[in-house]
């Protein structure tokens, strides 16, 4: 019976990694989208966030079986627990780099007030932010999970410098208000999906320790 619960749990834990792959693509199609001025790109993202959602779908059922069927107790319970609340935060991301791509598809006409330096670089942040919650829970590495929440500081600090370069931007030029906004909203959505992140990593810090992380 072991046996088999172990190999649910591999399962779960390769789902886990497949629907990780998918976000990071979305985060870096949408900001490819972006800087490229690419249309159709940026449309496949908000297309695929679909297989997002119906990911999300399919690992809470696997979830909710799990539980059902084996009613695991003490670290296995948490450990299903933690990928329920997980999901969540992924599908959220997976939202979120679609909102970008449609404000990219919104400024795909327009000539750029400014080269994009930082918001690449903020992606960069919370791709990496991402990929290594997933591989913390899948690898039960409470070292990576520290080093998830203490990275999300990059991370707002990237939102603070894009923040401060478009508000003197606008304070230069009035007229570049609409666009600097629309930027804004982008480096926004890039903070929340470091939140998201930073929650995931908590969530396996509580499935490994029993505890809610404390700062």
């Amino acid at each position: 019976m072991r046996n088999k619960f172990d190999k649910e749990l591999d399962l779960l834990n390769n789902e886990l990694i497949e629907m990780g792959n998918l976000i990071e693509s979305s985060i870096k199609a949408a900001i490819t989208a972006l800087d490229e001025q690419n249309i159709e790109l940026a449309k496949r993202v908000i297309e695929n966030d679909k297989e997002i959602d119906d990911m999300e779908r399919a690992i809470e059922q696997r979830c909710l079986k799990l539980l059902i069927r084996h009613q695991p107790v003490a670290k296995d319970l948490r450990f299903i627990s933690a990928a329920l609340k997980m999901i969540t935060d992924m599908e959220r991301i997976g939202d979120q780099a679609a909102d970008i791509s449609e404000i990219s598809i919104r400024l795909a006409e327009e000539t750029y007030l400014k080269e994009l330096i930082h918001i690449p670089q903020m992606a960069e942040a919370t791709i990496k932010m991402v990929k290594s919650s997933i591989d913390s829970f899948v690898n039960r590495d409470i070292t990576l999970v520290k080093k998830v929440i203490a990275y999300d500081d990059t991370v707002d600090e990237l939102f603070d410098i894009i923040k401060n370069e478009l508000v003197e931007l606008i304070i230069q030029d009035i007229n570049y208000k609409e666009q600097s906004i629309d930027f804004l909203m982008i480096a926004k959505y890039l903070e929340r999906i470091g939140d998201h992140a930073q929650n995931i990593a908590e969530w396996v810090y509580f499935a490994i320790t029993g505890e809610h992380y404390t700062w």
